[in-house]
């Protein structure tokens, strides 16, 4: 009896922690998130009016999405060591001020060469931003609550349409108030939460659970004592990497090749859905309300799937199975691309790469020490970027050249079943011994 007493201590201090822990910092972690995602894909509904206005072709817009990630990839890595070397705190702080500032600077755009200039200083103000933040929640959360806590940041990619799209079009409607244009007010109204989040992180934000005074010594001793058991086991299980051998070991390149398929979905869909949808005959105003179907189907798929992954520890059939759904949510679109039947393909590409992404984060740290993770996140990262770069501009070259969609669409449907090949055919890493007794 008294040994049921004592675990049933244990699982309410782990239940009281994991609630304060959470509710102190996903809120912060998902809005730096979401308006950073809101500020980078807003340019696809700026698109709508903006190409005319600056007489942009699709090729050369796709051009400015590039001009984004080459600044972005090379600071990755740099980024995740100085976050690791000076803490999250003042790093992700001054990431979120700098691409704020940038982020509005839009507003400024007059031609080609301005927009290529400004969208690369957006991307060099926030690079590092994403594996910042999936490296500060593995300081804070143990590995049976990461799929669910991942899933809690990543709730931001779905979100960032289904808020930002109508968002977007709606700011988009002070068209000629005090003489902007409607897309110029969008970027300059978009950038100003950023910087806000930005002050609110270097004031709320902290560092590791041993700074942690707002929860009480028995919780903090066991969150303390719970992710230092688990990295042990890590290290026993598997040799000790250091940050530099993280980025030639093959486990991690296989994870980045991965990775490259959900950058091409994610910024294919951000930068190019609304000219889509644009295409079936709808205002500039309804383009983001409709985008905002298939994103809300996403975000419940993402709610759902992440609390059912936490319970299982192979999960390489589920994300093969999700990468299929994808290939079939861009096939259907490519098919379709010109009418609403394309919504019904939205949907399911979202569904599969809403659920695949927090489960695909909670690989890396079940063979990565601690220190290892800085690098291997903003590695893993860049080659998703680099997916980002490639996706758009084979979509904007390929509609400029055959007056089609389509063909870009099938290029992403080609990427993602890549993946689920790979998913397949790799067994992905199994590490039960990290887990807490209690969640067994």
């Amino acid at each position: 009896m008294e040994r049921a007493a004592g675990e049933r201590v244990a699982d309410e201090i782990e239940r009281t922690t994991i609630r304060a822990v959470a509710w102190r910092l996903l809120p912060l972690v998902f809005g730096l998130y979401l308006v950073s995602l809101i500020d980078r894909v807003n340019l696809g509904f700026a698109a709508l009016t903006m190409n005319k206005d600056l007489g942009l072709t699709p090729y050369t817009y796709s051009l400015g999405v590039a001009a984004f990630f080459i600044a972005y990839i090379p600071c990755e890595v740099p980024s995740n060591l100085i976050l690791d070397r000076i803490g999250a705190r003042r790093w992700l702080g001054r990431i979120a001020i700098t691409w704020g500032l940038a982020a509005s600077a839009m507003a400024l755009v007059s031609g080609e060469r301005s927009f290529v200039l400004v969208r690369f200083l957006l991307g060099l103000s926030e690079a590092g931003l994403f594996p910042g933040l999936l490296l500060y929640l593995t300081y804070w959360f143990p590995t049976t609550y990461r799929t669910r806590v991942n899933a809690a940041m990543l709730l931001g990619i779905p979100c960032s349409g289904a808020i930002g799209g109508p968002l977007a079009t709606t700011l988009m409607q002070l068209d000629g108030v005090l003489g902007l244009t409607g897309w110029k007010w969008m970027f300059l109204l978009e950038g100003l939460p950023s910087i806000v989040l930005g002050f609110v992180a270097l004031r709320y934000l902290t560092e590791r659970p041993a700074n942690a005074d707002w929860l009480p010594v028995d919780q903090r001793t066991w969150l303390q004592e719970t992710l230092q058991r688990e990295q042990e086991a890590v290290e026993a299980t598997h040799s000790r990497l250091s940050i530099w051998h993280a980025l030639i070991d093959p486990r991690v390149l296989l994870l980045c090749t991965i990775y490259f398929a959900f950058g091409s979905t994610a910024y294919s869909l951000g930068y190019f859905l609304p000219l889509i949808v644009k295409g079936w005959g709808l205002s500039n105003f309804w383009v983001g309300w409709t985008i905002a179907i298939p994103e809300g189907i996403g975000i419940v798929a993402m709610l759902i799937g992440s609390y059912c992954a936490d319970r299982y520890s192979d999960r390489r059939w589920s994300l093969a199975g999700l990468m299929v759904l994808c290939t079939i949510g861009f096939s259907g679109m490519g098919y379709f691309p010109a009418t609403m039947w394309a919504v019904f393909f939205v949907a399911m590409a979202e569904v599969g790469s809403g659920i695949a992404r927090p489960m695909f984060w909670t690989v890396p740290p079940t063979f990565l020490s601690r220190s290892a993770m800085a690098g291997a996140f903003g590695l893993i990262t860049s080659f998703g970027n680099f997916g980002g770069i490639i996706g758009p501009i084979v979509i904007g070259w390929t509609k400029t050249v055959t007056n089609s969609f389509a063909g870009g669409l099938y290029y992403i449907a080609v990427v993602t079943s890549i993946a689920a090949i790979v998913f397949a055919a790799v067994p992905m890493a199994r590490h039960r011994a990290a887990q807490p007794a209690a969640a067994e």
